[in-house]
C-alpha cells in the first residue's frame, strides 16, 4: 500500500500536492492542517487520518486527535504534528512502532532510529524560508514500510 503523506499545509492546498497524491490508498496529514477544507479536499483523493496541530485551533480542530496508532499491512504507525513532544524516553514511547511521522519544523527528512522510521513530510503549505515544498509517501508491503519524500516546487 502507498501511503500519502502530508503535513503543515497552514490552510493551502496546493495542485502540485493534489496530483502529487492523486492514486494512494489513504492519507496521513500532520497536523497544522489550517481549515476544514483542507481534509475535505484530501479526502476526495483518499481515505485521510489527521493529527491536529499547535496553530488547529477552533471548533473545527477540537474533534480531531493530538496523536493517532493506526495499523497498515502489519505495520504500526504513530502520528503526531511535533516529535519534541514525545518525552524524553522516547524509545519506550515508541517501542511498539515502526513508524513515527510528524511534521511541525517544515524540514522533510527520513530517518530510521533503533529500529523505527521517523517520517517528517516537510511542509505542503506556503514556503518557509528557503525550505522545499514537499510531500511524502510511505510504502507498506509485507509488515515492513519504507518512506520517500517528493519536493513539489
Amino acid at each position: 500500500m502507498r501511503i500519502g503523506l502530508i503535513s503543515d499545509t497552514h490552510g493551502l492546498l496546493r495542485p502540485e500536492a493534489v496530483q502529487a497524491l492523486a492514486g494512494v490508498g489513504q492519507i496521513i496529514h500532520a497536523g497544522d492542517i489550517g481549515g476544514p477544507e483542507i481534509i475535505e479536499g484530501l479526502r476526495r483523493l483518499a481515505p485521510v487520518h489527521a493529527v491536529r496541530g499547535n496553530n488547529d485551533r477552533g471548533g473545527w480542530a477540537d474533534p480531531i486527535p493530538p496523536r493517532l496508532g493506526l495499523e497498515v499491512g502489519g505495520v504500526r504507525i504513530c502520528v503526531l504534528h511535533d516529535v519534541n513532544e514525545l518525552d524524553a524516553d522516547a524509545n519506550a514511547q515508541t517501542a511498539e512502532f515502526g513508524v513515527v511521522i510528524a511534521g511541525h519544523s517544515h524540514k522533510p527528512g527520513v530517518v530510521e532510529r533503533d529500529g523505527v522510521l521517523f517520517v517528517n513530510p516537510g511542509s505542503a503549505g506556503p514556503r518557509r524560508f528557503t525550505l522545499p515544498v514537499t510531500v511524502g509517501y510511505l510504502i507498506v508491503a509485507g509488515g515492513t514500510a519504507r518512506a520517500e519524500i517528493r519536493e513539489l516546487l
